[in-house]
């Protein structure tokens, strides 16, 4: 192993455990929120990290389902469940957008982003950004999140009819932990936290069903 420099087996080891423990269950979310179901996540997240473990990748980020993919994914299963009907015909156009990132990646187009516009990179990733809280509005309240970012606001007086407390209890507990436990110590990721969190939920009697993505 020539070329690997053995000193960074302790923190590779630690990190990839915690970047496992925390992309797993946020790639089954991913899953869940794309309308490809939590099994697409997770099978999503298994192949990619061990082709970008097998062909390289970056030394700095854990490779898994992103949250930019993930819009894109849902607003192409929403639009062939209207137009066809059927989740399967959408899939021809992610294959065909894998295998233009495969031939962009070959003929090394990545390294002219440098090129764009801090602004525009900017806005790009504050709109995902801004559309995946959106669909976690009605998640929070207790209620299954539409696919179309405009209908969670045309209908929001469905969940707003029916709020759940448990949900809203532990997505403000949640929430809490993220922002909080930090400065109480950095040693240990917020993240973490919140993921160990859920089983505790689940052992003090939150029924595992309330948040529905």
């Amino acid at each position: 192993m020539t070329f690997y420099d053995r000193r960074n087996l302790k923190g590779d080891i630690s990190g990839g455990l915690v970047a496992g423990i925390i992309a797993l269950p946020l790639a089954l979310a991913f899953g869940v929120q794309s309308g490809l179901g939590a099994d697409a996540g997770l099978y999503g997240a298994i192949a990619v990290g061990i082709l970008a473990s097998a062909l390289g990748g970056t030394a700095t980020q854990a490779s898994g389902p992103t949250g930019p993919m993930t819009v894109i994914s849902a607003s192409i299963v929403a639009m062939a469940i209207e137009q066809t009907g059927s989740i399967e015909k959408g899939m021809g156009i992610i294959l065909l957008g894998g295998l233009f990132q495969i031939a962009l990646g070959l003929l090394g187009v990545g390294k002219y982003i440098r090129y764009f516009p801090y602004p525009v990179i900017s806005g790009f990733m504050s709109g995902v950004g801004l559309i995946i809280i959106a669909l976690q509005i009605w998640p929070f309240i207790g209620s299954a999140s539409p696919k179309s970012t405009l209908e969670v606001f045309t209908r929001i007086g469905e969940p707003l009819s029916q709020i759940n407390l448990h949900a809203v209890l532990l997505g403000g507990i949640t929430v809490a932990v993220y922002y909080l436990f930090p400065r109480l110590t950095k040693a240990v990721p917020s993240v973490l936290v919140n993921v160990s969190k859920s089983h505790f939920d689940l052992a003090w009697g939150f029924p595992s069903q309330v948040v529905k993505g």
